[in-house]
């Protein structure tokens, strides 16, 4: 992906704003502009940063004083396919609203205050990480077509620009129109995603480690079925990012 210039970028927001009013989309008081993604500060404010105590393993956030490391009960009776999963902010209003108007409503003015919150959480760890690759959760065509566009692939490509870590979207396929996991329990979500997934013909791995990009982490089951097909094609790691974490 070509990073836009400072010029460039001068020329978009200004062109925006002169189709859109510089209000916040959230709260409809506040100025924001689109370089904020429409979101103000007070708004911005209320998005809730991931910290330790958490999870090593799937990094849900726990309270209390916990100075050790530690791995939930849940990942202790999971079988998980990614080493690790980590999220930059608590799943909840007012990001919770952006994501699904982002998704579901194509409020696409909205990406550079999610991209902001997974760079600002992910690039740090990333960094001293050292990944091969970015490799976002792919949509199935079907739903590609009705969405014109993949929130993951769109987030990782921002991730990548600030990062300089390369995004491959020719890894992964999605091969089975699954339903919407939103309604659905624990159980059937990892049984509605188990086969939804498969390398891409003659892709193939040789140790590469692997960020796994997607929107929300709510039970992991998704970001699982990838990596277990990751990992079968011959990664050596999978750690997941997400912009929000369920709990």
């Amino acid at each position: 992906m070509t990073v836009l210039t400072d010029s460039v970028k001068g020329w978009l927001n200004a062109g925006l704003g002169l189709l859109y009013p510089e209000v916040c989309q959230l709260c409809q008081a506040a100025r924001a502009t689109p370089a904020e993604g429409y979101v103000c500060g007070d708004c911005r404010s209320k998005a809730r940063f991931i910290q330790a105590p958490l999870c090593e393993r799937c990094g849900r956030p726990y309270e209390g004083d916990i100075t050790t490391r530690f791995e939930c009960a849940n990942c202790q009776e999971m079988e998980w396919h990614f080493q690790s999963a980590r999220s930059a902010v608590v799943a909840r209003d007012p990001v919770l609203e952006v994501i699904h108007r982002y998704k579901y409503q194509r409020a696409l003015w909205f990406e550079p205050f999610l991209a902001e919150l997974l760079i600002r959480a992910a690039s740090p760890a990333l960094a001293a990480q050292r990944p091969s690759m970015i490799v976002p959760v792919p949509l199935h065509p079907a739903k590609r077509r009705e969405r014109e566009f993949n929130q993951a692939e769109r987030l990782a490509a921002r991730l990548s620009a600030a990062t300089q870590i390369p995004v491959n979207k020719r890894l992964l396929q999605r091969v089975v129109p699954t339903r919407t996991q939103t309604q659905l329990s624990r159980p059937e979500r990892l049984d509605n995603v188990r086969n939804a997934f498969a390398m891409r013909q003659g892709q193939r791995l040789n140790g590469e480690r692997i960020v796994l990009v997607d929107d929300v982490f709510t039970t992991g089951a998704t970001t699982s079925a990838c990596a277990r097909v990751l990992a079968a094609a011959g990664a050596g790691e999978v750690c997941v990012w997400t912009v929000a974490r369920g709990i």
